[in-house]
């Protein structure tokens, strides 16, 4: 059987996002919140509309996109981007998010990002993808795409799979704590003790729902979701969860090799306050880009970072010409790096 075929066998069916998507639940067994699974995503468009920057780029690739926090796959255009260009795209709704969120969960909940490992590697084997010892095995050339904390929790993951991935791309990846590696440190015994006494007790919650006005079509943004899967303020945040962020983001601090080519998109500028001001419907107000930049050199000897002026947080969902500018960066990424070997 080819890993092709391996694909289109198994059980899918259509998906939330309607024509050309299709979704495959992957049973993860249980923990004591009951039945664990993540979902598989994928797009199978009936004809392709070619973008003329990006036409062939990622040729005969595989891409696997992995959402951020309080959030899951929903941005249509993204996957027609790297379908046109060439890939067979596919994205992952971890365990507790989106698709594979089950009543009774804690949304988001793990105490260490490795734990996903067995998510990506279920969504791995449906792809064509799984570790074998078949000598004459060979899969098309894999390439990553991570937001925010996904873009954390898969570059953790390729410095601990070297040489099982072509590329990542790493859309304003959640490297570092805000307020940079000081003030990490300085949190992160607070964290710990506060997860021993009371792993689940809930933190202060700091998302003011700014970030959904910028986003939401129904407020300032552009895009249509799900209010349930993507809370308007955000998960609640607990002192495990949280101890497992920290611990990632220490790892990276102290440098990993992903193995790989990665380009890192970011905004220009960042916009932390405390109130509403306009200049967050074309900045990150998440994320301190300034230390994400400086951070992402920390993930191996070949990195590009891209800065985005006028991108949000998530750079694919910012206006235009901002989001043009992205998808324009990945097309002249993928010229110079992609295993096809581009255009």
């Amino acid at each position: 059987m080819t890993e092709g075929q391996h694909v289109d066998n198994e059980q899918w069916r259509p998906d939330v996002l309607g024509e050309g998507f299709e979704q495959l639940t992957l049973p993860l067994g249980d923990d004591d919140e009951g039945e664990v699974v993540a979902t598989l995503v994928r797009h199978r468009p009936r004809r392709r509309r070619w973008f003329w920057q990006a036409r062939g780029a990622a040729s005969d690739i595989d891409v696997l996109y992995v959402h951020g926090w309080s959030d899951y796959f929903f941005n249509r255009p993204l996957a027609e981007f790297f379908t046109n260009a060439g890939a067979r795209f596919f994205a992952l709704d971890l365990r507790k998010y989106g698709r594979s969120l089950r009543p009774g969960q804690t949304p988001g909940y793990v105490t260490d990002l490795a734990t996903y490992d067995a998510d990506i590697e279920a969504a791995l084997a449906r792809m064509g993808h799984a570790v074998t010892d078949d000598p004459g095995s060979r899969p098309r050339p894999l390439m990553l795409l991570g937001h925010s904390t996904g873009g954390l929790t898969l570059s953790l993951w390729a410095a601990r799979n070297h040489g099982r991935v072509a590329g990542l791309v790493l859309n304003s990846p959640w490297l570092e704590f805000q307020g940079s590696r000081v003030a990490r440190e300085a949190l992160a015994p607070v964290i710990s003790w506060g997860a021993r006494v009371n792993p689940m007790g809930p933190l202060p919650n700091v998302d003011l729902g700014f970030y959904t006005r910028s986003v939401s079509r129904e407020l300032d943004g552009e895009w249509e979701y799900s209010h349930e899967w993507r809370p308007d303020r955000g998960f609640a945040v607990h002192p495990a969860w949280l101890t497992g962020i920290l611990a990632g983001h220490a790892t990276v601090a102290a440098g990993i090799d992903v193995g790989a080519p990665v380009l890192t998109l970011l905004s220009a500028r960042s916009t932390l306050l405390p109130r509403w001001d306009d200049a967050m419907l074309s900045s990150d107000i998440v994320l301190v880009v300034d230390d994400i930049a400086q951070r992402a050199l920390k993930l191996g000897p070949t990195v590009t970072v891209a800065r985005i002026d006028g991108a949000l947080h998530d750079v694919f969902l910012s206006r235009e010409p901002a989001r043009a500018a992205a998808y324009e960066a990945v097309a002249h990424w993928l010229r110079g790096y992609a295993p096809a070997g581009g255009l």
